[in-house]
């Protein structure tokens, strides 16, 4: 596992900002089910029943003798914490609703299984301008495209160009699994940075069934650290623009008959 890698909740704030108020409401319910049990010796089950109704404590100690007050006593704190914990469940519930998060979770979620329904797409790592001419490119000639951007705005626009999209660090070997580089095709590291770009390459080589992978440099002298990072092929935008501009300048001199 590349060392990089964090847990599936820092790309779940919903469920990060939930967990804390749903598990102080367990840990309410299992104090006051044990607590319960412990002052009325009684099982876990009817402990647990005296929880939703008080009054069964009246009757059990009709019968049995036992600390009476101090099992009210802590019944009615258990509830009180209960509620508290049950009103900060619903606070965070609806904040998290009204902020857009709900709707953002479930609409990534439906993102990740249609890519996890794709196989022999290409991955384009980076929606700066080289990024985006790649993938919209590969996109008008009817080819899959998984793009991955850590950028907010560069994300969103690849959600608005209507690529498949995963939000994260694509030097990460989780970001790149959610992406699904074990079935693609093809791997562009295609951001505006050298090193960033190379370390991607190494981490894509991990992966079970390793995709073509294509790398951007910017200078040259970073091209056989490329390859030995594991590039196919390497990629220097500025080589190739100079190139194109040459053949341009070669050509005959459109010729417009004097006037």
């Amino acid at each position: 596992m590349f060392p990089g890698s964090v847990s599936h909740f820092d790309d779940r704030p919903v469920l990060r900002h939930t967990v804390a108020p749903i598990g102080a409401f367990v840990a309410v319910v299992v104090a006051g089910v044990a607590g319960l049990a412990a002052l009325g010796n009684v099982g876990p089950v009817e402990a647990a029943f005296w929880l939703v109704d008080l009054t069964s404590i009246d009757l059990h100690f009709q019968d049995h003798a036992g600390p009476e007050r101090a099992t009210k006593a802590y019944a009615v704190l258990v509830t009180a914490a209960l509620v508290l914990s049950g009103l900060w469940i619903g606070e965070t519930v609806v904040t998290e609703l009204f902020g857009g998060r709900i709707s953002t979770e479930v609409s990534r979620a439906t993102m990740q299984r249609r890519i996890d329904n794709s196989d022999d797409h290409v991955i384009v790592c980076g929606y700066g301008m080289f990024g985006r001419t790649i993938a919209n490119r590969l996109a008008e000639a009817d080819r899959r495209v998984v793009v991955i951007e850590i950028d907010d705005d560069n994300a969103e626009r690849a959600r608005e160009d209507g690529h498949l999209l995963v939000e994260g660090d694509a030097r990460r070997e989780r970001v790149l699994r959610s992406a699904g580089v074990d079935r693609a095709t093809k791997l562009v590291a295609a951001i505006d940075d050298s090193n960033v770009n190379i370390q991607i390459a190494i981490v894509s080589g991990t992966a079970t069934s390793t995709p073509e992978i294509l790398v951007r440099v910017g200078e040259e002298m970073y091209e056989p650290v490329a390859r030995e990072a594991g590039a196919d092929e390497v990629i220097i935008p500025e080589v190739l623009s100079g190139e194109r501009v040459t053949r341009l300048l070669e050509r005959p001199a459109d010729r417009h008959p004097a006037d």
